[in-house]
């Protein structure tokens, strides 16, 4: 008989102790539920805030920089989309397959890569190449490589190359002016970036791009007076003449009479704001703007226009040059040949130092110094450009007469090519004389008076004298016009003084002569070969430049010549003159 199986005893739980697993539970709840409250609504903020410094990032818009144009809307400077990579050196150096790829499509050697990023390894962001194109930057986003990405900027280039680049300058990199007009007026050409909010994940990648909070505006357009035919010719004809001459340097400046707009300004050596890698400082300097020198004879016929201006002399004044010098205290002053009497017309027309220099001392120190004030010499431009030079002109009262004398033909002080230009404006504008300006939207400054339009009209009349077979600058002759100019040949100062060897060559002139729209400088800095007096090195090249000028211009010439006018049979000035 088999044993009855015990019924199994069911043991009754305390009721103390389910009631402690039961507020165990519920308290674990509560705690949970707070937290849980705690951060979804008391450190929600705080929390995204935190998650947002991880991932959230407030990116910046590249502006489109405004380009910069000549007076026609010619492109001078203009800006293109390219894109630029950077990386998190970390996590690229974290996954070793991607560097080899990486650094053939940068045309990089691995190895030098590696180290590059392995010094960096505690940044964030690194560039690891800029102002690459579209297609290159595409082919690099194709590797999803970790911690590479691209951006978009933009490159500044210069369609013209070197045929204004002086003048236009160039920017750095990171698209801010550094030289020339893109520095002058870099705040109107850059324009204001924009911002956008982003999404990144940790190897740097946008994810989602988010919203614009900031719409970035495009800079202004700049607009040049300059006439890039005009500038063009200006910069072609300087070249060759610097590399003919094997001069140093040269300058141009070609300026509308009526309106004093710089139409052409160029400067040799030059070079290629597109290849950085070749630029060279010194060529850099724009050197109407920056660069001061005597500038020797072609200071005469401001002289004379003073002087007859304030009855300073008498109007059909002679003077005796001998035999082509004259003693003034410890200077020897001395002409290229003896000229005998000469009146003003004819002092201008040989360039006669001697004659100059006598009529300074007639004039006194402080009519001379008066002379060059009111034609504007040391007295700022207001071109707003960098590095604009003024000049330097000793107070009267500190010169003797040697100073008196030498001031008379241009020695002893220093200007710049726009201010001499400015000062041959007012005798071409009958008396007015013209603020310059560079730029279409410039600040037009009102005329200064500074000689009656008779006496203007005389002097023109004396300086048709120079641009003839006898006279020192028959090279300046353009076809067609009449042009009335002066020539200057200096010497230039060295260690021990003035060199007896190193000379500037200078030609300043207008057409036409009986009604001028146009006026130009021409200087050749230290010609070696092919003479140094500046109606044979810089008139010619003047005379080239004006010939296309007055065609642009849309001048009309006038009857030719008699036959038998040669420039072979330019006469020659003498080296202080």
């Amino acid at each position: 008989m088999s044993r009855a199986r015990r019924k199994p005893q069911v043991r009754t739980v305390p009721a103390w102790r389910r009631h402690s697993v039961t507020a165990l539970v519920l308290a674990g709840a509560v705690v949970v539920a707070l937290r849980a409250f705690e951060l979804q609504v008391l450190d929600r903020a705080f929390l995204e805030g935190e998650s947002d410094k991880r991932a959230i990032r407030h990116v910046e818009i590249p502006a489109h920089r405004g380009a910069i144009r000549d007076r026609n809307g010619e492109p001078l400077a203009v800006s293109a989309p390219v894109e630029s990579v950077w990386v998190v050196p970390g996590d690229l150096l974290a996954a070793p397959d991607y560097l080899a790829p990486v650094a053939d499509l940068l045309g990089r050697d691995a190895a030098d890569l590696r180290a590059e990023l392995a010094a960096r390894t505690d940044r964030r962001f690194y560039w690891l190449a800029r102002h690459l194109s579209p297609a290159q930057a595409q082919r690099i986003n194709a590797l999803k490589a970790p911690g590479i990405a691209t951006t978009r900027e933009y490159r500044r280039f210069y369609p013209t190359g070197e045929i204004a680049a002086q003048l236009v300058g160039l920017t750095n990199i990171d698209g801010k002016g550094l030289e020339g007009i893109e520095a002058a007026a870099n705040d109107e050409l850059a324009g204001r970036p924009g911002k956008r909010r982003v999404i990144r994940a940790r190897d740097g990648r946008v994810v989602d791009s988010g919203i614009e909070l900031q719409q970035a505006q495009p800079g202004r357009d700049v607009h040049l007076t300059l006439d890039l035919r005009m500038q063009y010719l200006a910069y072609r004809e300087l070249k060759a003449a610097v590399q003919r001459h094997g001069a140093e340097s040269g300058m141009v400046v070609v300026a509308d009479v009526d309106s004093g707009d710089i139409l052409a300004m160029a400067s040799a050596p030059g070079f290629n704001p597109n290849r950085r890698d070749s630029i060279d400082s010194a060529a850099m300097r724009n050197r109407p703007i920056t660069d001061v020198f005597e500038p020797g004879s072609t200071v005469k016929p401001l002289l004379v226009a003073h002087a007859l201006e304030h009855d300073l002399v008498p109007a059909g004044t002679t003077y005796d040059t001998g035999d082509g010098w004259m003693q003034v205290g410890r200077l020897t002053v001395q002409d290229v040949s003896a000229y005998g009497e000469v009146d003003l017309a004819r002092m201008l027309k040989k360039s006669s130092n001697v004659g100059a220099a006598r009529l300074g001392l007639d004039m006194g120190a402080e009519a001379v110094f008066d002379a060059f004030q009111t034609f504007g010499f040391a007295q700022p431009m207001y071109m707003d450009f960098p590095g604009a030079a003024t000049g330097l002109l000793r107070f009267w009262g500190d010169w003797d007469k040697v100073t008196t004398a030498t001031a008379a033909y241009g020695y002893g002080m220093s200007t710049s090519a726009l201010h001499l230009v400015r000062a041959y404006a007012a005798i071409a504008r009958d008396g007015e004389m013209p603020g310059l300006r560079m730029r279409t939207d410039g600040a037009v400054l009102p005329p200064e008076r500074v000689l009656s339009a008779s006496t203007a009209r005389r002097v023109r009349q004396m300086l048709e004298g120079v641009v003839t077979t006898d006279g020192t600058a028959a090279g300046a002759d353009v076809p067609g016009f009449t042009v009335a100019g002066k020539t200057g040949t200096t010497h230039k100062v060295g260690a021990g003084g003035y060199a007896k060897d190193r000379y500037q060559s200078l030609f300043v002139g207008m057409l036409p002569a009986e009604d001028p729209r146009l006026v130009g400088l021409v200087l050749i800095d230290e010609p070696r070969r092919g003479g140094h007096y500046g109606g044979v090195v810089a008139g010619p090249v003047f005379s080239r430049i004006m010939q296309g000028a007055a065609h642009w211009m849309q001048l009309a010439p006038r009857a030719p010549k008699a036959p038998g006018f040669t420039t072979a049979a330019a006469g020659q000035e003498g080296p202080n003159s």
